[in-house]
């Protein structure tokens, strides 16, 4: 009896887990790749040729910018820590803030750069059918899968 029990409430304490674990949903996007959710527009008409060149570009990309996200998340860990700790050094902080700045515009300055690259394989015409403003992302609700997805003019917020 006992034994039916515990078993019992094994399995309802997995069920409750496995709900909640479940319940999130999908991670924070659809991955990487020329095309909506990846932070460019759909481009129309792109060959294969043309993806594959993209997408040679942002594997190098990637790759290039590998030690500077983890040099990025060493920084701003230690920037927490200079946050939450009692009796932290303002002017330590502030340095490490800015180094982190000097990161993040440098970071800015290579998505820049693959911009620039992704838009030399397009032709004119598929040039002229991108939108003027980019692919229309950022963060806010529903932004490249951070967030539920924008519904009506208000959302669901």
């Amino acid at each position: 009896m006992k034994k039916t029990i515990i078993g019992l409430c094994l399995t309802v304490a997995l069920a409750l887990i496995a709900t909640a674990a479940l319940a999130r949903g999908p991670g924070f996007g659809r991955g990487f790749g020329a095309g909506p959710g990846s932070g460019y527009p759909a481009i129309p008409n792109l060959t294969a040729e043309q993806s594959a060149q993209i997408k040679a570009l942002q594997e190098a990309f990637l790759k290039e910018i590998e030690p500077l996200q983890k040099d990025m998340a060493a920084k701003g860990q230690e920037l927490r820590g200079f946050r939450f700790a009692p009796n932290s050094d303002a002017a330590a902080a502030k340095a490490k803030q800015e180094e982190l700045f000097v990161l993040r515009t440098q970071l800015q300055e290579k998505r820049n750069n693959l911009r620039a690259e992704v838009q030399k394989v397009l032709t004119p015409e598929q040039l002229a059918q991108l939108p003027a403003g980019g692919s229309g992302r950022g963060f806010g609700p529903g932004a490249a899968g951070f967030g539920p997805p924008m519904k009506g003019p208000k959302g669901r917020w």
